[in-house]
């Protein structure tokens, strides 16, 4: 029997405007942008992890909407990050009993994002 690995996960998060949904990844985060249909759908990619950003007109469910991106050398990305001013008010960056060091943002739509990496 062969089996089925899963292999990658996309999180498709909603932005209340994909234009600025792709200025504030690009700018703040250097992603780039895979395919962009207006204030409809929008893709953006950064080393091996996509995003996709579907329109939507109701900010509480973006504000309501969260996702984790597995990285290396976490600390350059939270300076990064904190430089940028996008690091959430209670996301500093931690090691959590989990095993894992992170830290939360928030994008520009009320997004959350956690990025972790595994402590050896």
């Amino acid at each position: 029997m062969i089996e089925t690995k899963l292999l990658f996960s996309v999180p498709i998060l909603a932005s209340l405007n994909t234009s600025a949904t792709a200025e504030f990844y690009s700018d703040k985060l250097g992603f780039e942008i895979v395919h962009h249909a207006p204030d409809e759908y929008l893709i953006m990619k950064r080393d091996e992890i996509e995003i996709h950003f579907w329109h939507c007109a109701e900010p509480h469910i973006a504000e309501n909407t969260a996702c984790r991106i597995r990285v290396s050398n976490i600390n350059v990305l939270y300076d990064q990050c904190t430089t940028g001013g996008i690091v959430h008010p209670n996301g500093k960056i931690a090691d959590v009993p989990w095993g894992n060091r992170e830290f939360g943002m928030a994008d520009s739509h009320g997004n959350l994002i956690t990025f972790y990496q595994e402590i050896e």
